[in-house]
């Protein structure tokens, strides 16, 4: 069962009490929400969600894969799948696919195991070719360290490459932005 709207829209409050100047930055997410379509789908238009992993090295170095699609160097991340139990456990789950990194391999960034260290929404093209409009991705970006050096297998038919960038250079100028605010050292 995917993650419910009321389970979507409890994790936004806990994020927009760190950060309430975004609330109308969501605000068609909460459109979203109080439509009667599954926000989490890839279906429902115009917005739904999606989420993300900010992997984080015991070097303090985000972790960056190129997606094929759109040629940007991005946190793991996509879609929701019908099995994703909640919002983190989705974005572990693209971390798995698309970089080969186990859910085991990491751990919730204290003080963010339910809260998503950024929330973005962006604006994704019309794609003709899958019957899709021009629609908005609201993604949820949740916070992991990784345990232990891990190697990255890539999931080739989606991404190409990858690459660890210091917070200063993560491609994300808002989850650059939050990683600079994160106390030093971030593993102990």
């Amino acid at each position: 069962m995917p993650p419910s709207p009321d389970h979507i829209r409890a994790t936004v409050e806990g994020y927009l009490t760190r950060h309430p100047s975004e609330r109308d930055a969501l605000a068609a997410l909460f459109v979203a929400l109080a439509g009667g379509d599954d926000p989490t789908s890839r279906k429902t238009f115009p917005t739904h969600v999606t989420c993300s992993a900010i992997v984080i090295d015991s070097s303090d170095r985000v972790l960056h894969i190129q997606h094929n699609a759109t040629g940007k160097a991005l946190a793991p991340g996509g879609h929701n799948e019908p099995g994703d139990k909640d919002l983190p456990g989705a974005a572990l789950r693209e971390l798995g696919e698309e970089a080969g990194i186990p859910r085991d391999a990491v751990v919730p960034l204290p003080g963010f195991e339910t809260v998503p260290l950024d929330i973005d929404v962006h604006d994704i093209a019309a794609n003709p070719a899958k019957g899709e409009p021009a629609h908005q991705h609201v993604d949820f970006r949740w916070a992991f360290l990784l345990r232990a050096e891990h190697a990255v297998t890539l999931q080739t038919e989606e991404v190409s490459r990858y690459e660890w960038r210091s917070f200063e250079d993560s491609a994300s100028p808002t989850v650059r932005a939050k990683l600079a605010l994160l106390p030093r050292p971030t593993h102990s």
